[in-house]
């Protein structure tokens, strides 16, 4: 975890150089001001928090300038974080597409609180606009990648996925779609997690397949509860990759997917069953079909050599 974090640090410092640069090489050229954007939402941020920034007019300014260039350096340092954590975790893409992942993520991270605080429209910008802040987060994405490949060793290769990985991320993720309890809990239990794990696990789809039959519980189809479902299903299969030092992107495409399926499917099988069975008994029906599906797909997942 430590490496991990340096990395990290390393990386999105490398990246946020980058981004600087490109951003001041802009500015330069064209002879524009600097976005004051940063420290508005600073000090949006501080209103809502009921935080204010002291000083007179002028002084207030610029410690709004200073805070919104902190506040930036922050998130390309949290952005690198996560990138490294990402490839750790086993998520490999291509070079190319990792920089514009990154760059994306670190965009999203930058523009997405001031546009949530209404001081930005990314809809209403212009093609120059979208090029101005597009190209400085491929440059930060480009050097956070960079420097994780560079600070890689032997021991972070990871495998392509197999195709029985590929199918027990599916099984999985619909096991978790019908609950998503399963998702995280069947790959604990099948591990060599300690005793208090895996009374956790079991008492967290036990607590689930209770609530499953209450009647204020909410449809799954329904965003707040579906979510948990595709979450819990993309955890459960990175969890599985991970065993086998796996590349993730495939199998939590394959758990999504299989969390869209149980979703949906355990839906329709409880619309079918409503006028041929009891409620409870079509739900317990479906509770041991997805628990036994997500066992079976959490088992033999100890090593690489399974799926060779």
């Amino acid at each position: 975890m430590t490496s991990t974090l340096n990395r990290g640090l390393l990386a999105g410092a490398a990246g946020t150089a980058v981004l600087n640069a490109i951003s001041y090489a802009d500015l330069a050229a064209r002879g524009r001001d600097a976005s004051d954007l940063p420290g508005r939402t600073v000090e949006r941020l501080g209103d809502v928090i009921g935080v204010s920034i002291p000083g007179a007019p002028a002084e207030r300014s610029h410690r709004l300038t200073a805070l919104g260039a902190l506040a930036g350096t922050a998130t390309g340092l949290a952005v690198g974080v996560v990138a490294a954590a990402a490839r750790s975790a086993g998520v490999r893409l291509p070079a190319p597409l990792e920089a514009v992942a990154v760059g994306a993520g670190a965009m999203v991270a930058t523009d997405g609180p001031a546009a949530l605080l209404g001081l930005t429209e990314p809809r209403t910008w212009s093609v120059t606009d979208w090029i101005s802040d597009a190209g400085p987060h491929l440059g930060y994405g480009i050097g956070v990648v960079s420097v994780l490949r560079a600070t890689s060793s032997t021991e972070d290769d990871v495998e392509p996925a197999s195709a029985g990985l590929l199918l027990r991320s599916v099984a999985l993720g619909a096991a978790a779609g019908c609950r998503s309890s399963l998702g995280v809990a069947a790959p604990t239990l099948r591990s060599g997690a300690s005793g208090i794990s895996r009374a956790a696990a079991l008492a967290t789809v036990a607590g689930e397949m209770v609530a499953d039959k209450l009647p204020s519980t909410p449809a799954r189809t329904q965003p707040q509860g579906a979510a948990p479902r595709f979450a819990a299903a993309v955890t459960g299969a990175t969890a599985l990759s991970r065993r086998q030092n796996r590349n993730v992107v495939l199998p939590a495409v394959a758990a999504a997917a299989g969390a869209a399926l149980g979703t949906w499917g355990g839906h329709a099988w409880r619309a079918w069953a409503a006028d041929r069975m009891p409620a409870w008994q079509a739900a317990l029906m479906e509770d041991v079909v997805a628990a036994s599906v997500a066992l079976l797909a959490s088992g033999g997942a100890g090593s690489v050599a399974t799926e060779q």
